[in-house]
């Protein structure tokens, strides 16, 4: 799908399409077909990168100039409010004074940036790189808000580890749900700061080329947003550090809760197993075939094992209680 903004009247107005409104400030291509991407070619002379070259590692691959214009890609965390976030790749291409994106995902970001923009009055945003600005001020802000929510997650997380019990109480709670809810809180955590880090090359990139141009009132103001959102997208990016301590605290925690607990199953296993050796070895004994024994012909031979058996039991569950090991 190709959209086209242009700025007018002090929002973002989005065209038909580009051809027929001569040339947009912004122009966004989301999940582009085949016909697209050669229109937006012809018209912009761009070369737009592919999907698979849009998922190259490679830093020389990702940050580029070419045919006068500048290509930055910078991996986007999509689905942030679901248990399974995604990272996307989104193209920023400036050249001339116009931004393209090259998109094949849906950030929440973007969407609440294009409905600000366009219903709101704002700040001036004529030119490409200030719509990018914008779009990049967007999704860090949409990671400190997503961080802020896994940070209220992980704290609930903890009280529910750490949480006061009664231990006359027979309460069980399913610590392997615990365990999954911690393992994605991981797995999220790195994924916010894959994207940041990716945010920060980028941002450094483009600092770097616009410290070469001419210091005018717009470069200065261009830097200086930069240079904030660099700060933004760094601090984030400690917190998530921060927060992926606190995620493999608590993930030892939680194993060694489980292991406290199997370490109390086999206690109470190995208690059973030696109050039960005495009534054992005294059954085993009346049960041996010997002509001569004396206490088989007794009277009271048979309550005297039991009683035997029951008071050999009752002595060593009597000694663990005492010293506390039940």
């Amino acid at each position: 799908m190709l959209n086209a903004y242009d700025w007018r009247a002090d929002r973002l107005v989005r065209l038909d399409t580009a051809v027929d409104h001569g040339p947009a400030c912004w122009i966004d291509l989301v999940s582009p077909t085949a016909d697209e991407v050669a229109a937006l070619e012809t018209l912009t002379g761009i070369d737009i990168p592919s999907r698979d070259e849009m998922d190259d590692v490679e830093p020389s691959a990702r940050l580029y100039a070419e045919d006068n214009g500048v290509f930055m890609i910078a991996a986007v965390a999509t689905d942030l409010e679901t248990h399974d976030p995604v990272k996307t790749p989104v193209t920023f291409i400036l050249r001339g004074g116009r931004l393209v994106t090259v998109r094949y995902g849906q950030p929440r970001s973007f969407q609440l940036f294009i409905a600000r923009a366009t219903h709101k009055p704002g700040e001036k945003l004529a030119g490409g790189e200030a719509i990018m600005m914008g779009l990049i001020e967007a999704v860090i802000d949409r990671y400190a808000d997503a961080l802020e929510m896994k940070g209220l997650e992980l704290d609930a997380i903890s009280r529910q580890i750490f949480r006061k019990r009664d231990p006359k109480a027979v309460e069980s709670h399913n610590l392997q749900l615990v365990i999954q809810d911690i393992g994605r809180a991981g797995d999220f955590l790195a994924l916010i700061r894959e994207s940041l880090s990716s945010l920060q090359r980028l941002l450094a990139y483009h600092a770097a080329l616009s410290g070469a141009r001419a210091g005018g009132k717009a470069d200065r103001e261009a830097r200086q947003t930069v240079r904030l959102l660099q700060r933004d997208a760094a601090a984030l990016s400690e917190l998530s550090v921060s927060m992926s301590s606190k995620v493999t605290f608590l993930m030892d925690a939680t194993l060694g809760l489980i292991n406290l607990e199997q370490n109390q199953i086999i206690k109470i296993f190995s208690v059973a197993a030696v109050a039960l050796l005495p009534p054992t070895l005294i059954a085993s004994i009346y049960g041996m075939n010997f002509d001569v024994m004396p206490e088989l012909h007794w009277p009271y031979g048979y309550p005297a094992a039991v009683g035997a058996m029951i008071l050999s039991a009752a002595l060593p569950y009597l000694v663990f209680r005492k010293k506390r090991w039940l």
